[in-house]
């Protein structure tokens, strides 16, 4: 049986980290296309031809190309819908629940999000991932790419807060990075709420008070939106002691 061939459009960090693991995978991966290049033929010797691209081209990207019907061309994006894909008859998304920060980042066995045409589920299996399937509305799409912003981003974020105030115990971010993987760990096998501990999940607002007077006054609204998330999963809500 021949291999099937994939293709990318936007030779980026999504795009070269997710050709890299599909020539791994056994696919034939075809030579990537960028900027400046004639993509009018993308379509015609592959089986998958991925966009991979900043989410605002996408749409010009898929008209631009010269439709196939035996080729699935897919985009990549949390948030984006199938609709952008016309004309193209086959469509798909195939987006992998993982940071990709280099060009070389490994994304086997990761989690995809797939909508439409099959062929990006099988894809998603022959990369040792899991998929899961987000329905191709908008809404849906952007609350589940929301989530992987919180999940991901935003707990980046997060992490350059810890460090800032660490900074003022003269501890480094190190320090707390198994805490962090212990964290996780747990939410996996308990749930948040379980999951939860320290002083507010036992109401001990004298002691979140002392935190706020010992960080930093940039960090104090950070950490007291985060603190009320905390009392609303601990069912304390309530007992905030601020307005």
């Amino acid at each position: 049986m021949a291999r099937r061939a994939v293709r990318v459009i936007g030779p980026g960090r999504a795009g070269l980290s997710l050709l890299a693991a599909f020539d791994k995978a056994g696919w034939r991966a075809l030579p990537p296309l960028g900027r400046g290049d004639d993509i009018s033929d993308a379509a015609a010797d592959a089986d998958l031809l991925l966009i991979t691209t900043p989410d605002g081209a996408v749409a010009d990207v898929a008209a631009a190309i010269e439709p196939v019907p035996s080729c699935v061309v897919a985009h990549v994006s949390g948030s984006l819908t199938l609709d952008v894909l016309a004309p193209h008859a086959r469509r798909a998304s195939l987006h992998p629940l993982r940071a990709l920060p280099t060009t070389s980042s490994d994304v086997t066995g990761a989690w995809f999000a797939v909508a439409g045409d099959p062929l990006v589920a099988e894809a998603a299996a022959d990369l040792g991932g899991r998929v899961v399937e987000v329905a191709d509305t908008a809404e849906a799409r952007s609350a589940y790419h929301a989530a992987a912003v919180v999940a991901s981003n935003h707990l980046v974020a997060l992490l350059d807060s810890v460090e800032r105030i660490a900074a003022v115990a003269g501890v480094p971010l190190d320090a707390f990075l198994d805490l962090v993987r212990g964290t996780v760990d747990n939410v996996e096998v308990m749930g948040p709420e379980r999951a939860l501990t320290g002083p507010v999940a036992r109401g001990d607002w004298d002691t979140v008070e002392r935190h706020l007077e010992a960080i930093p006054s940039g960090e104090r609204a950070t950490y007291m939106k985060l603190a009320e998330a905390a009392a609303r999963l601990a069912g304390r809500a309530g007992e905030v002691p601020w307005p």
